[in-house]
């Protein structure tokens, strides 16, 4: 018997500055010369749409509309840890309601249905799918069971769920449990979490560069050098991270006063950087498409910046528009060249 139920959305999010950085601020366990980690993230305008309710039997269900598909097993940690040490498209569910469970007593005896009912999120493009889904499993349990879970509490929960799958995500990733734009600090396993001001809207356009990219090989070649350099070239991937904090500190403040114009300017300054300092360790990070498109004459008019989105390569870019409308006319152009487009508004803080 079900009792009542909720309504839920949770986002993807965007890491606007600081990609990589959350992984390296890690190796500071052992290594502290390595600069700590800065990333400036917001949640997306998409995400996932469920309906949760808790259950008197110990069952844990899962109905995704979106695959159609749907997960149905006792309230079990073994079979649960089993379904997200396998992988597959329930795994990080499994992952997170595992996690759960085992760590809080007031759920015994009971159960809880989430129906994800609606995906506006695109997948694989560097927004954080699968987070959102882990965020969402974590705050369906908070919400039924008023475990009273801040925001950093479910952000850590599902981080923990998704690393019990094959899934190797960073901990930035989880960010998507945060309604507003947070600038997070990653040293060693600590993170700092602050809540950003954003000075006026701003507009933004996440583009599908409609190509691919292979994280896992990025990701393997950015990480040659840490914790400990053996070269002058993977010093030079070190060095990275004391430019990236500048540049997180300059973005901070330019949100603050919601100056487009320096945002536009970070972005390309930003973007420059990550080519000189990081791209030549990785050919996926060559991006040719990428490229092409934060560089078309046909859009420069109507924006101020922009730079890749995630681990890099040609997987999705985003740029900031001067206005509303400038946005419309960037985002007809890119679509009439078969390019993806999601709008990104980030409101003035009230």
């Amino acid at each position: 018997m079900e009792k009542e139920k909720k309504e839920l959305f949770v986002p993807g999010r965007v890491c606007l500055f600081g990609e990589h950085s959350d992984w390296a601020g890690g190796h500071r366990r052992q290594n502290p010369n390595i600069e700590k980690g800065y990333t400036i993230v917001a949640p997306t305008n998409q995400g996932n749409y469920a309906v949760i309710r808790k259950l008197n039997s110990p069952i844990f269900k899962f109905i995704s509309k979106p695959l159609e598909d749907s997960l149905a097993l006792e309230m079990n940690e073994e079979k649960l840890l089993k379904i997200a040490e396998e992988g597959g498209i329930f795994s990080y569910v499994a992952g997170v309601a595992h996690e759960i469970i085992s760590s809080y007593n007031q759920i015994k005896g009971n159960g809880i249905e989430i129906e994800n009912h609606k995906t506006d999120l695109p997948i694989k493009r560097g927004l954080s799918s699968s987070a959102s889904i882990c965020v969402l499993t974590a705050k369906a349990f908070n919400e039924i069971y008023n475990l009273g879970f801040t925001d950093k509490r479910i952000m850590e929960l599902a981080y923990l769920g998704e690393t019990s799958t094959p899934s190797r995500c960073g901990k930035m990733d989880q960010a998507c449990a945060f309604d507003s734009p947070v600038l997070m600090t990653f040293d060693g396993d600590k993170i700092s979490v602050e809540k950003l001001e954003i000075g006026k809207d701003l507009y933004f356009l996440i583009v599908d560069l409609m190509s691919k990219k292979d994280t896992v090989k990025i990701l393997a070649d950015l990480n040659q050098g840490f914790p400990w350099s053996k070269n002058s070239f993977e010093e030079n991937k070190h060095s990275y991270f004391k430019v990236n904090k500048e540049i997180a500190m300059q973005a901070k403040e330019a949100l603050k006063k919601g100056d487009a114009f320096s945002v536009g300017n970070l972005m390309n300054y930003a973007q420059k950087k990550f080519d000189s300092y990081l791209a030549p360790a990785s050919e996926e990070l060559k991006a040719p498409v990428l490229h092409s498109v934060l560089s078309m004459p046909d859009i420069q008019k109507f924006i101020y910046g922009g730079k890749g989105i995630g681990s890099g390569g040609d997987g999705s870019a985003q740029i900031i528009c001067k206005s509303e409308e400038d946005r419309k006319e960037a985002r007809r152009i890119l679509t009439t060249k078969k390019f993806g487009c999601l709008n990104l508004n980030l409101k003035k803080t009230s």
